[in-house]
């Protein structure tokens, strides 16, 4: 969706909370109270009413918006800069784009909004073949540590994260030549090196034992061949990097220029929120401005 397509669809405060209500009905309203799922709609007050214990649910309740002061204008132009580049915008960017005063509504507007997308992505798991590694993203830090610190494994100016590709082998049968076409990611901000959590986190995201798995030959990784049909493993190397880990290769060096390019400085208790952002667009980079309409129903479906 561009801008002279959204304006002219949501100009005004009425038409985003339409827009909300009528993609909000599709996909159903549950009574908190009784979970009855019939319910009226009273206009007047831009709420629900259950046809059975008459309590009431306002348009906001139950989603990602419930509390928040900011009108659903505000909400549907952030969703909509959001969506709208492949690189998204930082929260003082977005803040200056609306023409607003205040920076911390904004802020955390932008961080439901990304948590959102990261609840979105877990409820589906990858299948079939599937790359897996590890990288290591700058995080906020004081200047002695980013002075002393070494780079890598155990420093505190970086965060290990998993990143995990769906990757399907296609054969050219008139050359031969083997390509790996990718489909799914996943990434995840890791508590420390340590097996345990990296085995919690991949049987997290695989579909079931159905699964080859490709790694390097990592201490971190000696359970995965339990959750997978075959592990296939091999020592770290630029054709490694090249040929067997690829696409998870390709995303953290995008997800790195993405995040230096879009904002100053990540704290690592938020880094989980900017690799939702960033996995949830890259997941739909085929949807054009049905993202958009994704994104209003995570939104609804997110909390």
């Amino acid at each position: 969706m561009n801008i002279f397509s959204f304006t002219a669809e949501f100009d005004s405060e009425e038409a985003c909370r339409t827009h909300f209500k009528e993609a909000r009905d599709k996909l159903g309203v549950v009574c908190k109270r009784c979970s009855h799922t019939e319910h009226y709609w009273i206009k007047s007050q831009w709420s629900y009413e259950c046809k059975k214990c008459r309590s009431r649910t306002s348009l906001r309740s139950g989603t990602i918006m419930q509390s928040s002061n900011l009108s659903f204008l505000i909400w549907y132009k952030t969703m909509f800069l959001l969506t709208a580049t492949k690189k998204g915008f930082s929260s003082k960017e977005i803040q200056r784009q609306l023409g607003l005063k205040r920076y911390e509504p904004v802020w955390a507007m932008v961080h439901k909004l990304r948590k959102a997308m990261g609840n979105r992505d877990d409820r589906y798991t990858l299948e079939g073949m599937i790359e897996m590694d590890e990288g290591y993203f700058t995080i906020e830090a004081s200047e002695n540590d980013h002075k002393t610190q070494k780079a890598g494994r155990g420093s505190k100016t970086k965060s290990n994260v998993m990143v995990m590709a769906e990757s399907t082998v296609l054969e050219d049968l008139d050359t031969g030549k083997v390509e790996r076409q990718c489909r799914y990611f996943k990434a995840k901000v890791l508590e420390d090196h340590k097996a345990d959590g990296t085995d919690i986190t991949f049987e997290n995201a695989v579909g079931g034992e159905q699964t080859i798995v490709f790694t390097d030959q990592s201490t971190s990784y000696v359970n995965i061949a339990d959750f997978v049909e075959l592990r296939i493993s091999e020592k770290s190397s630029e054709t490694t990097t090249k040929e067997t880990l690829k696409w998870v290769h390709i995303a953290i060096s995008n997800a790195k220029r993405n995040f230096v390019g879009n904002y100053h400085k990540i704290k690592r208790k938020y880094l989980q929120l900017y690799l939702n952002e960033f996995v949830y667009k890259l997941n739909r980079r085929y949807f054009g401005q049905k993202i958009f309409d994704r994104l209003v129903i995570a939104n609804i479906t997110g909390l």
